[in-house]
Formats: structure tokens, C-alpha cells, sequence
């Protein structure tokens, strides 16, 4: 395989990059090699990753911030270690800003409750919603940023909108001066579509946004594991993403915020470690980011995330997004070679991130899945808990390829093949 052209972006060091995933060398049934397509559902994970959480387990298991032992001090210092590493990839000002939650999804709905539940000045962007308010989102938006949001103004009388889908999967921003007005109190928006696989142009919304006022929320879920994320120069007030699409484990995210914003917002979790002081009658609470950190934390999760986050950090986060760029160009290339295929979202691979949905005429996204499975290849089907954005092209389900900074120009022909072999297995013309 050539890497003249396009592919001339692929990361130089990629077969040994590969050898840090043990589980990319597993046959599955049948003796297929594994080809793992799946990468935007959850990412593999390095021997690194591994290894360190393992040896946290196994030499310096203990609470945090509780015990006055040896054991106890080790912990809390490679919890806090691993929020330093956090707060330095993405460009944090400061360390308190970054909060440990258990996923995106627990992030976003610490926003968008504690939103709820605030009372302060709005000129601070920060105060309570009600009536005549509006909360603006996107139409191809995962169900993550979309739930909470609606439960959000059923709740306090506030107005839910959004704004449309291009035919191309590109956000309509034609209609952004009408739906941002004075009354838009929020601005909540994907930064890149784990559907489509579309990058939006944040920063440029964001400044909108703050024009008239409003709070901005960025979900970076599928921006923060493959393009080089700078927090501040996104224009995000509040920035989440999750840790196991960016080669670290699962049950850990991170809700960025600045500092502003994070100290008027009211506590999300009541518990442990969270207060300053507790008295029967009432309870103060501790500054950020303890103020939102309720209860035991995933602590072995940030140790991984950490490991993960310098993992990615020593290959460069300009390399693996140029490196996604060519894997995505090369995955459009072939994919236009099947026919019946129709791809939803850009054509374009420098406009887009490394998840490709599609439909095969004739074919349900579950049994394309099926068939390629057999044949070893692991992609995902179904709505991507993306529903609004399949009801936008008239689709009920996709099934959906996403490569990562291990995967290959081979993996990328074993799919194609296969799906020219799942046209065949079903008869298709």
C-alpha cells in the first residue's frame, strides 16, 4: 500500500503504535483477524493505560483525601496528578476548573440541572431560567445533549430550540441570527458529530453566542480523542468529553468550566468531601472542583485517564488528526466504490472526524453489521443514540465505520470488501 497522496498524512510509527493494543491482535471466530471499525462507540485501549491502572491497584489502592496513611497519600496524589495532566492537554488555566465525573453524559447533566437550580446575577451569564428564556442546541446533537436540555426547560418554562441540518450533514448556520436572540440564555452544541461525523465551527458560534449573552457548552466527546483542543480558544464557558473514546477506560469524563461560571453554580451531588462544613441545619460547600465531586471518586479511572491523555500527548495531537484525516479520505474513497451505499454527512474528510455512517440499499444496518462481523470486522448499526439526525435524512438506523490512530489502510480495504461481500450474501442489485 502507497502512502504517496492522501495517505502521506497516516502516522509514520503506525505498526508499532499498534503493538501498544493487545487486544488489536485477537483472533475472533473462525480464525478472523480482528478489524476494529468501531473506535467513536469506545476506543481500545494502550498496554500503558493498562499497566498503570493495574499497578495503582495493585501498590496504592486507597480512598482519597480521607486516610492519614502512606497509602492514602499516594492515591490522592495520583488522583490529583491525573487532573493536572487533564488541565495541561487542553490548555486549562487552572486545575480547579477540571472535574471528574463519570462520563460525558453525567457531565452534561451536572450542567444543565445545576443551570436549573442557580440564582444569580445574569449579567455573570449564570442565574435561573423560567419563562421567555430559550436553550439553543443542534439537530445532530447525541441524545446526551439533547435530554437534558428538554428535561431542563419542561422544568423551568424555558423554550427548547434548534438549529437544522444542511442536506450535506453541516449545520444550518444561515438560520443562526434568527434563533440567537437576547432571550437565548444557553447555547449547548456538538463539536463533533459522532454521526455524522461533522466538525463544527465552535469558536465562531461561541462568539455569537457570548454577543448576545448566552452560556456556551461544547460537547467535545469526539473533538478531545482526535483534534488538538485548546479549551480556551474554543470559546466554551463549559467543555465536556469522556474518557474511553480517547484510548482511556471506561466510567470516567471530565466537565471543564471556567472559573466564573463553575462558582456560581449551586452543587450538583450532595455527600462526602464535597462540604465545608455540615451541621444539622444547614451544610456550606467547598470550592471547585470538590464542590462537585460527591462521594468516592472513579479513582483508578483518572489515574488511566491520565496515562491515556500522555499517551496521546507523546504522539501529538496534530499527528493523529492528520493521520485521521487520511483514514477517513482513503475509508470515503472506498466506500464510493459500493453500490446502493449512501453516505450521511460531509463527503469531505478535511471537514470531518473519522465516524462514517452509511446505508446499503436493501440491506438493515443490523444484518450489514451481522455479515461483517463474521468476516471479523467490528462496526457499529443502529440510530448512535442519534435519532433527530436520522429523522433529518429519513432513515430509521445507519451502520457506522470509525477509525482511530491505530487503524490501517488494510482494515479499511477488509471493510470494503466485506461490504461488496454483504451486497453479494444478500442478492443485492
Amino acid at each position: 500500500m502507497s502512502t504517496a497522496g492522501p495517505l502521506a498524512g497516516l502516522l509514520p510509527d503506525l505498526e508499532v503504535i499498534r503493538k501498544d493494543f493487545p487486544i488489536l491482535h485477537r483472533t475472533l471466530a473462525g480464525g478472523q483477524p480482528l478489524v476494529y471499525l468501531d473506535s467513536a462507540n469506545t476506543s481500545q485501549k494502550p498496554q500503558v493505560v493498562i499497566d498503570t491502572m493495574v499497578d495503582h491497584l495493585e501498590r496504592h489502592n486507597a480512598n482519597i483525601a480521607r486516610a492519614m496513611h502512606q497509602l492514602g497519600a499516594e492515591s490522592t496524589e495520583a488522583f490529583e496528578h491525573a487532573r493536572d495532566r487533564v488541565a495541561a492537554f487542553f490548555g486549562a488555566p487552572s486545575r480547579d476548573e477540571v472535574i471528574f465525573t463519570k462520563n460525558a453524559s453525567e457531565a452534561l447533566n451536572l450542567v444543565a440541572n445545576t443551570l436549573a437550580w442557580a440564582r444569580g446575577d445574569w449579567s455573570a451569564r449564570v442565574g435561573s431560567l423560567g419563562p421567555g428564556d430559550e436553550v439553543l442546541i443542534t439537530e445532530m446533537e447525541h441524545h446526551s445533549n439533547i435530554v437534558p436540555w428538554q428535561l431542563l426547560t419542561e422544568r423551568t418554562g424555558a423554550t427548547l430550540r434548534w438549529i437544522g441540518l444542511t442536506d450535506d450533514g453541516r449545520l444550518d448556520l444561515d438560520a443562526l441570527d434568527e434563533l440567537l436572540t437576547e432571550r437565548t440564555r444557553v447555547v449547548s452544541l456538538t463539536w463533533v458529530s459522532n454521526m455524522l461525523g461533522t466538525v463544527n465551527p465552535v469558536a465562531e458560534i461561541a462568539r455569537r453566542a457570548h454577543e448576545v449573552g448566552a452560556l456556551v457548552v461544547v460537547d467535545a466527546s469526539q473533538a478531545v480523542p482526535q483534534l488538538p483542543v485548546d479549551v480556551t480558544e474554543s470559546g466554551a464557558d463549559l467543555l465536556v468529553f469522556t474518557g474511553h473514546k480517547c484510548v482511556g477506560p471506561t466510567g470516567i469524563g471530565v466537565l471543564w468550566g471556567r472559573r466564573d461560571v463553575l462558582d456560581q453554580l449551586p452543587p450538583f451531588l450532595g455527600g462526602g468531601e464535597m462540604i465545608e462544613t455540615v451541621t444539622m441545619e444547614r451544610s456550606t460547600y467547598a470550592p471547585i472542583p470538590h464542590k462537585f465531586e460527591a462521594g468516592t471518586p472513579p479513582i483508578v479511572e483518572a489515574v488511566g485517564l491520565g496515562a491515556a491523555l500522555d499517551y496521546l500527548g507523546h504522539i501529538g495531537m496534530e499527528d493523529i488528526h492528520r493521520h485521521e484525516q487520511a483514514i477517513t479520505g482513503y475509508a470515503l474513497d472506498g466506500l464510493a466504490t459500493v453500490p446502493g451505499l449512501r453516505i450521511l454527512g460531509p463527503l469531505d474528510a478535511a471537514s470531518r472526524g473519522g465516524a462514517i455512517s452509511f446505508e446499503l440499499a436493501g440491506a438493515h444496518p443490523h444484518d450489514v453489521a451481522t455479515v461483517l462481523d463474521t468476516r471479523g470486522i467490528a462496526v457499529r448499526a443502529g440510530h448512535h443514540c442519534a435519532k433527530p439526525a436520522h429523522a433529518r435524512f429519513g432513515v430509521q438506523a445507519s451502520t457506522r465505520m470509525s477509525s482511530y490512530l491505530y487503524t490501517t489502510p488494510a482494515e479499511i480495504d477488509a471493510l470494503i470488501e466485506g461490504l461488496h461481500y454483504t451486497r453479494d450474501y444478500f442478492k443485492l442489485t
